[in-house]
């Protein structure tokens, strides 16, 4: 069993500390950060302004966690799509996107969901374990170094339920958000959650500047326990008043997600009825044709549809987006490309 420090899952405060332990200065910590976050380095050995007995002593006590890639995908729009190998063999996925202000990764937070929403891979397994903060981290920083472009956004969207792994969530924000590593602004990270309430009132307490995404999917309870179990647990209207005190003690704007199922939660009625919902509130729908998963029976609604859906919301003065399909023809929705890798390789999910 490897009883290591996962040095790469700590915090400077928490750096500090561990180089008084084991009888070194507290400078110290600050330079193996930035060698860790800054320049992220997978050796000790590359960190060449602390001597070779620092460097020997580090490699005895601690472990740099590093992902190995084992597939990539990438769409003729330029999306890439990559599958991680974890040190215990699972695999997580993970997405690079490029858009006009920027590039964008999007990120696991566990090994499969318990969440079972029923319009994505993702819960297919349901949930094996929760990610570290360096396995957070090392998408992020393997996407940086295989693709050698800048990242500047950053949305935690990918398998897991972000709020379900809430405390490695805050300390992989205040990371990857430290001027010693790679300093993107907390107003570039989105968070996005099924809807556990307790967490979305606890992370308004967090004083941060990220954008909190709720996938909402319906205009009421009873299409939403069709489509998400998690509406059997919290309420909507409870939801709701949640995602109003968040946004009176944030001050920020939070985004409503709402994948729309061709003759589900499509129609002019819901659009009404949702509109209602969400009017007063600071706040921007994201409409989202619907991914088709293999093993789910949901299909995507027309584009007329959607936009009929759009105009709705928009007449009531609510903004509404519809997300531009990046790698459609890559499966770059969320657990697809880990469903068919452990069901090719034999694997468990």
């Amino acid at each position: 069993m490897n009883d290591k420090v996962d040095i790469l899952s700590m915090s400077m405060d928490e750096l500090i500390e561990f180089m008084e332990k084991i009888g070194e200065k507290k400078f110290r910590a600050k330079q193996i950060y930035e060698w860790l976050h800054e320049k992220r380095v997978s050796s000790f050995t590359e960190m060449t302004n602390i001597s070779k007995a620092l460097q020997d002593k580090l490699a005895v006590n601690c472990d740099i966690v590093t992902l190995r890639e084992v597939k990539k995908l990438e769409s003729k729009d330029g999306t890439r799509k990559y599958l991680f190998e974890l040190n215990d063999h699972h695999v997580v996925e993970s997405v690079f996107m490029s858009y006009k202000h920027g590039n964008s990764v999007c990120i696991s937070s566990q090994v499969g969901c318990r969440m079972g929403c029923k319009f994505c891979a993702s819960t297919i397994g349901g949930l094996k374990r929760n990610l570290t903060v360096s396995e957070m981290l090392g998408q992020v920083y393997e996407i940086n170094r295989i693709s050698g472009q800048r990242i500047s956004n950053i949305v935690i969207m990918g398998t897991g339920e972000p709020l379900d792994n809430y405390d490695v969530l805050i300390k992989f924000i205040k990371i990857i958000n430290s001027e010693e590593g790679m300093n993107i602004s907390q107003r570039n990270i989105t968070v996005s959650t099924c809807g556990i309430i307790e967490k979305i009132n606890e992370i308004a307490d967090e004083n941060l500047k990220i954008t909190l995404a709720i996938s909402l999917h319906a205009p009421n309870n009873s299409i939403r326990k069709t489509m998400m179990p998690i509406a059997n647990a919290y309420d909507y209207d409870l939801l709701i008043e949640a995602c109003k005190d968040y946004v009176k003690k944030t001050k920020r704007r939070i985004t409503f997600e709402y994948s729309l199922v061709k003759g589900v939660n499509d129609g002019i009625e819901c659009a009404k009825e949702l509109s209602k919902v969400l009017k007063g509130i600071l706040c921007h729908v994201n409409l989202i044709p619907v991914n088709q998963v293999e093993e789910r029976s949901y299909r995507h609604s027309s584009k007329d549809t959607i936009l009929a859906f759009k105009n709705v919301l928009e007449k009531h003065k609510i903004p509404t987006t519809i997300r531009r399909e990046l790698g459609s023809d890559i499966d770059a929705a969320c657990g697809q490309l880990r469903r068919s890798y452990t069901k090719d390789n034999n694997k468990e999910v």
